[in-house]
């Protein structure tokens, strides 16, 4: 049971990671490596705050903004000073390793003796599913709206969105923005969760939030009726289920980002219909016919 919990909290807490990967990749065909640089980033700011005093969800917020913030300037590269999307996220998540340290004055600092959200008296999954759903409305309700439509729009055909006379540039920077900022609050909340915060937290998290979003597609993506950002929350409890199974299993923990990338693959495989039987043409009695191969 305690197992099933833990995976509930870190797969409530990773979700809105994935949520806001979901947004990059799936919907703005944006290769957003500048999460990784944003994740640590709300880390860094809520510790410091909290440290300083500052009230729990005042500093939540405040990484919130500060995640919006280095959306903002991976986009601002790519859209006004035409770089190009995949070195713009490069060069942002290069800069927010300097900017976290500066923030924390060190590469790491811990919370066990501040208040934080999770030392009230609520289970921490509570609290974090409370949080995940709340933002997973947000988002489906902002999807709805016109700015979400034309976020579908850019992703999938730029030049529609121009000849409507729209800026696809400030949808880019909206997009970014929302994503980020999404990354940064799972960044708040797992500092808090953990008890610290350090600035090589981020790493890895682009890959592990691709196989959330792609695991969450893959499986369940045909069923019409279950929306994008429950498909990616049931792919992240799925991702950490497994991880989980892997190492109750004995598998060495050297070996998950290996494991994570093997799943990224075999997912990216299946949605690409590389898996299925392809059918090979026999002639009989002189009519040609389609049979498994």
């Amino acid at each position: 049971m305690d197992l099933v919990v833990n995976i509930l909290e870190q797969a409530s807490l990773f979700g809105l990671v994935a949520m806001g990967v979901y947004i990059t990749y799936k919907i703005l065909d944006f290769p957003d490596l500048s999460v990784e640089g944003s994740y640590p980033l709300g880390a860094s700011i809520v510790a410091i705050l909290l440290v300083n005093g500052v009230n729990p969800w005042v500093a939540t917020f405040v990484a919130l903004l500060g995640g919006a913030g280095a959306g903002f300037l991976t986009a601002f590269l790519h859209v006004k000073l035409k770089i190009t999307n995949l070195m713009s996220g490069i060069l942002v998540m290069m800069g927010l390793y300097s900017i976290n340290l500066t923030i924390m004055g060190k590469s790491n600092t811990p919370l066990f003796n501040t208040e934080h959200i999770f030392k009230l008296n609520i289970s921490p999954l509570i609290i974090a599913a409370i949080i995940l759903v709340a933002f997973k409305v947000l988002q489906d309700i902002f999807m709805k709206t016109k700015l979400g439509f034309l976020l579908f729009a850019v992703g999938d055909n730029e030049q529609v969105v121009t000849s409507l006379g729209v800026n696809k540039g400030n949808i880019k920077i909206l997009g970014l923005m929302v994503s980020n900022a999404l990354v940064a609050l799972a960044g708040a909340l797992t500092a808090q969760y953990q008890g610290y915060a350090d600035v090589g937290m981020g790493t890895g998290v682009v890959v592990k939030g691709l196989a959330c979003v792609i695991i969450g597609t893959s499986l369940i993506g045909r069923i019409s009726f279950i929306k994008s950002t429950s498909q990616v929350i049931i792919g992240t409890i799925i991702y950490y289920g497994a991880i989980s199974l892997a190492l109750k299993l004995g598998l060495s923990p050297n070996l998950l980002n290996l494991l994570t990338a093997v799943v990224i693959v075999v997912a990216l495989c299946s949605e690409s219909n590389i898996f299925k039987m392809k059918k090979k043409a026999k002639v009989k009695d002189g009519v040609l016919e389609d049979v498994k191969g």
